[in-house]
């Protein structure tokens, strides 16, 4: 059965997810703002879940159409093929938003789905009453200029919870933004990774997971897997499928160094969970004393923005002692990610090239120098 999924991302994250489902296999890839769609079956809904770096979630796309009134909207989602995904005992909560719509009430437009998915239900099962106390097949909603998509959720937890950062320390990078930036300084297994503010090691566990071919949802569940519509073996085959593409030999090496004790201690408990630990080194130093011991490295870095830690000009002070203690020489590139326009001439230096990313609702900058 062909299926149609949507991935709702970050903003700037689109062409990096749309390349990356087409390595994977995926059919019918289109980019738009902050999402991709694209085809595929039910191993691909299970492969996409275990192997996607920089997607939020997995989503299936059950319909679309426009909804100018209540009634539009009802009979439009009781058009839709519920049955094909949502079985007698199965849980189907609904949740969503509305911009810029004739329909603007969230909580009237919710009900009025959860209506008609019962109706449509109803008729396919012949019953007055759904007691839900199955899986749960999440539905969420999106109606914007009137258009509404009505998805699945397949993931459940949020793509990003990998399951190997049970706690991070301040501000911590999401994992999808901190796999982003690694594609973006190409980071190979090859390399040598720095992270000197490394934190809780989101960035360096991210750059082994990558450099290595680990999928980065090989060891975590899905909603979908407990759904009686997708076959059991498809996970199994999957999961062996992404093990069978890890990389088995690795020169990779991967220093973090933090002035903060207890967020080294919880990076060597992530990089253990995480299955990379072999490949990381942490160690407690000021960043005035970054001094890395090899001739060529890749620098990974989310230094504090003056959003959650620091101010503005604590932080600006950071970004000038940075440009002062990186070096500027050949074998060597920085990716630092900050929301200060101003980052480049605190820094020293103008990036050879900048990529417009968000982290959550702060618009960053990228910056990357290896020239």
């Amino acid at each position: 059965m062909k299926i149609h999924f949507v991935i709702p991302c970050l903003l700037g994250l689109e062409k990096l997810i749309a390349d990356e489902v087409k390595a994977l296999g995926a059919a019918d890839v289109v980019s738009e703002n902050g999402r991709v769609l694209f085809s595929g079956d039910a191993s691909m809904l299970a492969r996409a879940n275990i192997c996607c770096r920089y997607a939020e979630r997995i989503q299936i796309l059950v319909g679309t159409f426009e909804a100018l009134s209540f009634e539009d909207l009802f009979q439009g989602t009781r058009a839709l093929p519920w049955e094909a995904w949502i079985g007698a005992t199965d849980a189907f909560p609904v949740k969503g938003y509305s911009l810029n719509s004739t329909l603007f009430s969230v909580r009237d437009c919710q009900a009025i789905i959860k209506k008609a998915v019962v109706e449509r239900l109803r008729g396919t099962y012949g019953l007055s009453w759904f007691d839900e106390t199955g899986p749960i097949h999440q539905i969420q909603f999106s109606i914007m200029k009137n258009q509404v998509s009505l998805l699945l959720d397949t993931s459940g937890y949020g793509l990003h919870k990998r399951g190997y950062r049970l706690e991070a320390g301040g501000a911590p990078i999401k994992e999808t933004l901190a796999a982003s930036m690694c594609c973006l300084a190409h980071v190979r297994d090859y390399h040598t990774l720095y992270d000197p503010m490394c934190g809780s090691g989101t960035l360096l566990i991210e750059g082994a997971l990558l450099a290595n071919n680990i999928a980065p949802g090989r060891n975590r569940n899905f909603s979908a897997e407990r759904w009686d519509q997708v076959p059991e073996d498809v996970w199994r085959l999957e999961r062996e499928r992404a093990r069978d593409l890890e990389l088995k030999e690795s020169r990779l090496a991967a220093f973090g160094s933090d002035i903060d004790p207890a967020a080294l201690e919880l990076a060597r408990a992530n990089a253990e969970r995480a299955g990379v630990a072999q490949y990381l080194t942490f160690e407690r130093r000021d960043l005035r004393d970054f001094a890395p011991t090899t001739e060529k490295g890749t620098l990974l870095c989310n230094p504090p923005y003056g959003e959650r830690l620091l101010d503005m000009k604590e932080a600006e002070k950071l970004y000038r002692l940075m440009g002062q203690t990186f070096p500027q020489k050949r074998g060597w590139s920085y990716t630092i990610i900050s929301p200060d326009e101003d980052f480049e001439a605190c820094f020293g230096r103008k990036a050879d090239k900048r990529r417009k990313l968000y982290n959550g609702m702060i618009k960053c900058q990228v910056f990357m120098y290896y020239k």
